[in-house]
């Protein structure tokens, strides 16, 4: 396709050392929310202290917020939104990994808009309505890679008492006005989460490949992610401190960022996210690793998009490539590499069972990620491939 539309006013700061570079940045606003997890990573590797640090080098008064988890629910993003209108906040500073990212979209909604975040959202039970007043301004900084969400307006959020989770945003309003990728900060990620969240930004990439929406300029962007993170995921789980291969995978995971507005994931994604619905504890990354092989073995089965899988295979260390099947082989090593290949949808509390019920969900929720899949994909097709990746 040589038609897209792209918006991103994001002034994006990538590379080590960026982060002692935001001071001197523009500041949408004068008391920030910054937003962190509730764990550990950001105090003990000290990102928290520097951000604080440059944060007062620019005159910004901050409160410090640490209500995000892994998989953030809507009971956090309403806790910390009201913590945000509480305090006098008028934008939000958001540090930390695709948890946090994704929380400060919903949580700029919520802090300026009345209601419950469900009343915004589109898909399962959300009622879909347009935010009534513009959002708090938006400063990222990642200290992982994998999410993409520290330069585009979406979120994924959970709602526990209905096992749903849903992509939330869209609204350009809600496009961070900043944002600073600093690798130095991804040093310290332990390897497990390193794998886990580089899989992830790459299969945001290889979903933009499959879908029916891949443009000349999606494409261009996703084949070049694709690479660096076959290339350098393995040496960044391998060695986390490794610096260079750091950058690349950051770089890969940034460009989601920018793919996934040009072109949207496929049901991948909402396969994973209603596996996560019902099994919170499952980090997204792993969830989309367990069930990778089969979701392309699909498509592959069925010839439905042989020259973009051949495309993939080429950049991923196989430039010989001829056939779709090489894509298949290419993913299966990289995963031995970054030794994920073993994970088990068994570990998480998840049964055969469920195979139908998450399905189901699936569609329900984000139904439509379906519709960018290049062939039919319906609920006994969806719920056979759970059934295959089942270990």
């Amino acid at each position: 396709m040589m038609s897209f539309d792209f918006y991103n006013p994001t002034h994006l700061l990538f590379g080590s050392g960026k982060l002692n570079a935001l001071h001197a940045q523009p500041m949408p606003g004068k008391k920030a929310l910054l937003l962190i997890s509730t764990g550990k990573s950001t105090k003990e590797t000290g990102s928290l202290a520097r951000t604080q640090e440059q944060l007062s080098l620019a005159g910004v008064a901050y409160v410090v917020c640490p209500k995000i988890h892994e998989n953030p629910s809507k009971t956090c993003v309403m806790e910390a939104a009201a913590f945000a209108r509480e305090q006098g906040c008028d934008f939000i500073v958001a540090l930390g990994g695709g948890a946090v990212l994704d929380a400060s979209v919903a949580v700029a909604a919520m802090a300026t808009n009345p209601g419950d975040l469900w009343d915004y959202v589109s898909g399962g039970t959300g009622k879909g309505q347009p935010l009534m007043n513009d959002p708090l301004p938006i400063v990222t900084i990642a200290t992982t890679s994998g999410t993409g969400s520290e330069i585009n307006c979406w979120g994924v959020i959970s709602n526990l008492a209905t096992h749903e989770k849903i992509g939330f945003g869209g609204d350009p309003r809600l496009v961070p006005v900043l944002s600073v990728v600093d690798p130095e900060l991804m040093r310290s990620v332990p390897s497990k989460y390193t794998a886990f969240q580089g899989f992830d930004a790459l299969f945001h990439h290889t979903e933009v490949m499959m879908s029916k929406g891949c443009n000349v300029l999606s494409e261009t962007l996703a084949l070049s992610a694709i690479e660096n993170i076959a290339r350098y995921l393995p040496r960044a789980v391998q060695e986390g401190s490794d610096l260079e291969a750091r950058e690349h995978v950051a770089y890969a995971s940034t460009l989601a960022g920018m793919t996934m507005q040009l072109t949207s994931t496929t049901a991948q994604h909402s396969m994973e996210h209603a596996m996560s619905a019902y099994h919170p504890s499952l980090p997204h990354g792993a969830g989309l690793i367990m069930i990778s092989v089969e979701f392309a073995r699909f498509f592959i089965e069925r010839h439905a998009c042989d020259g973009q899988f051949i495309k993939m295979a080429r950049v991923m260390g196989m430039p010989q490539a001829e056939s779709a099947q090489d894509f298949l082989t290419a993913l299966i090593r990289l995963q031995e590499a970054c030794g994920v290949d073993g994970l088990k949808m068994s570990d998480y509390g998840m049964t055969k069972e469920e195979c139908m019920t998450l399905a189901v969900n699936a569609r329900g929720t984000m139904g439509g990620l379906f519709l960018a899949n290049p062939c039919e994909l319906n609920d006994v097709d969806c719920a056979r491939i759970f059934e295959r990746a089942y270990r």
